[in-house]
């Protein structure tokens, strides 16, 4: 990171990142309240798409994470900013939770299931036939096909299981219709999370713990990038992809020394 231009805001992915199974992984709490201390702008963001803002600093501050509620950025509020641009106060059938529908609600979006304009899909851990029929039924019929991230599993105390990219296969094997995705490592996600702090893509670092998500994301909206080892990609996966982050580095314990070491003088 040398020879570049001081690092003033940082964006970090919190699965992986920040927790791991509801449990603070240790530095996560040193590292918000280090960017804090300095004034640093900051933005958690995640590509789960169930829980609003609100929901998420709830589950933060019960890890002993402490994230003020605007400063939390998920793909459903990303794809409810996208759908706001591309066709405001239009109409959704949604197949997810309050995480979505309340982003939707929220620029004035219509829930419907009578010719919507979209069907919009999102992660939630009560799918169904009759609503993934449906949605297979409206975009059949001429409603466009969007899904907030394409993660195709996720993890739990038991282990994997199918997230928002599987249904989306399932629909598009049905339908033939592919979905616009809107969540990382589309770089739109990145660049809507810069506007919403006011930062450049040159003096913004991006920590995330999957290549192929949070750090090819970063590196396509012109971020340095930072992988920590305490989440899904493993440091021999590393060399196994064309392109490679600024820094690797264990965990997030790693990062909080660099806040001081890259700031403005």
């Amino acid at each position: 990171m040398t020879n570049r231009k001081p690092v003033e805001c940082w964006l970090t992915d919190m699965d992986g990142v920040l927790v791991r199974e509801e449990h603070a992984i240790p530095g996560a709490a040193e590292f918000l309240q280090r960017l804090q201390q300095t004034g640093r702008r900051f933005l958690v963001l995640t590509n789960n798409s169930i829980y609003t803002p609100r929901d998420l600093r709830a589950r933060l501050l019960a890890s002993g994470i402490d994230v003020p509620e605007e400063a939390i950025w998920t793909s459903a509020l990303s794809t409810a900013q996208f759908l706001d641009d591309q066709r405001p106060s239009g109409s959704a059938y949604v197949v997810g939770e309050s995480g979505l529908t309340t982003a939707l609600h929220d620029i004035g979006y219509v829930m419907s299931a009578r010719n919507p304009d979209y069907v919009v899909l999102g992660e939630t851990r009560t799918y169904s036939f009759e609503s993934i029929t449906r949605a297979i039924r409206l975009i059949e019929g001429g409603a466009r096909f969007i899904a907030t991230n394409p993660d195709a599993s996720g993890p739990s105390a038991e282990g994997s299981m199918p997230a928002t990219g599987a249904i989306a296969a399932l629909i598009t094997k049905a339908t033939g219709v592919e979905p616009y995705y809107v969540g990382k490592p589309n770089p739109l996600m990145m660049r809507s999370a810069l506007n919403r702090i006011d930062a450049h893509s040159e003096t913004t670092v991006m920590i995330g713990d999957r290549m192929d998500t949070d750090i090819v994301s970063g590196l396509e909206a012109g971020l340095r990038t930072i992988l920590v080892l305490t989440g899904s990609t493993q440091s021999h996966q590393v060399e196994r992809h064309p392109f490679v982050p600024t820094r690797v580095v264990d965990s997030i314990a790693d990062v909080v020394p660099l806040i001081d070491e890259f700031a403005p003088a």
